[in-house]
């Protein structure tokens, strides 16, 4: 059965656009994944700074004269 060269044609397009989103897909998935791994990251180390925190609030309050530059 000979398919007319139009839906050869037009089939042909639709698999070349179809192998591009799919190329499309890839690429996305793999960026989410990076980005899900940096978000991961970022959490660890905000959690980290949250811990410590209330470290820093229990020193003594600090005397503004102490960052008056020495030519004062």
């Amino acid at each position: 059965m000979d398919i007319p060269q139009a839906i050869e044609d037009r089939l042909v397009d639709l698999e070349v656009k179809a192998a591009y989103a799919e190329d499309q897909i890839d690429q996305l998935s793999d960026q989410i994944y990076r980005q899900q791994q940096q978000i991961e990251l970022l959490l660890g180390e905000l959690r980290l700074m949250r811990e410590r925190l209330p470290e820093a609030g229990t020193t003594a309050p600090r005397n503004l004269r102490d960052d008056i530059p020495p030519h004062y």
